[in-house]
């Protein structure tokens, strides 16, 4: 439904269905799926692409160039996911010619204030409390939750299922299935509690917090503990996940409470 007291520019695609209300500005070169609303006074910038059913409330700014010098105006898009809810006066921006895009799955809740820089991939499921910030490249993996002004430094990586506490400043990358806290921040434990509304069994759960034992708590460095998981672990999909990121990590894991960084 295109409200009158919108401006919807010509070159944007838009579903029949898509409930816009009024001061929206939608620019060209926009494209947005069935059943999403859009709130009154939400900017969407060129290079948006959101899917269905998502809800973006008053005051949010989407693709918006990035906030880069190196930035040229290049063609790059922002891309959302179906049913994502984006809150009052989120900022998402647009990629630059490092990935093209700035990416949100699916499913997801971005609250109130939240800003996602360019260029970052989150993944779906997620949910970002109010005031969380995500600095250039970051990726972000599934069901990971921030909470309230959490900030994540530039080209870190959180695993699936991650829970990172309030007020955080994450410098290093949180591997998956883990709660991390305090400054620095560091592992103090697995987020079992996600993991069991996601319906992971507690024979799981335990091979997981084993998994963390060898990797935080024996005082091995972590070249060897992932020797030792390599070695003496079981293989499972949860054991392999973990050493994966620990390898393609860039910036190094955070380390554990009692360990020094």
């Amino acid at each position: 439904m295109n409200q009158p007291l919108a401006y919807v520019h010509p070159g944007a695609k838009i579903a029949n269905n898509v409930v816009i209300e009024p001061f929206v500005t939608i620019s060209n070169n926009v494209i947005i799926g069935e059943g999403t609303w859009i709130g009154s006074n939400v900017t969407i910038m060129e290079g948006a692409r959101i899917g269905k059913n998502c809800n973006i409330y008053s005051g949010a700014v989407i693709s918006a160039p990035p906030q880069d010098l190196k930035y040229a105006g290049e063609e790059t898009l922002t891309i959302i996911g179906d049913n994502t809810t984006i809150r009052e006066c989120v900022t998402i921006n647009r990629g630059t010619t490092d990935r093209q895009q700035t990416s949100i799955g699916s499913n997801c809740l971005i609250m109130a204030y939240s800003h996602v820089a360019h260029d970052c991939r989150v993944g779906n499921y997620c949910i970002f409390s109010n005031n969380s910030t995500l600095a250039g490249h970051i990726n972000i993996g599934n069901y990971v939750i921030l909470a309230g002004m959490t900030a994540i430094h530039q080209f870190c990586s959180v695993g699936d299922h991650a829970f990172i506490s309030g007020g955080s400043l994450v410098r290093k990358d949180v591997p998956p299935f883990v709660k991390a806290a305090r400054e620095p921040l560091s592992y103090v434990g697995i987020n079992s509690v996600g993991l069991r509304r996601r319906g992971f069994s507690a024979e799981k759960i335990r091979q997981i917090q084993d998994i963390y034992r060898i990797l935080y708590q024996k005082n091995y460095n972590t070249t060897q503990a992932s020797e030792i998981l390599e070695a003496e672990m079981g293989v499972t999909p949860e054991r392999d996940e973990i050493l994966q990121f620990i390898k393609d990590s860039q910036r190094g894991i955070m380390k554990g409470y009692f360990q020094k960084n």
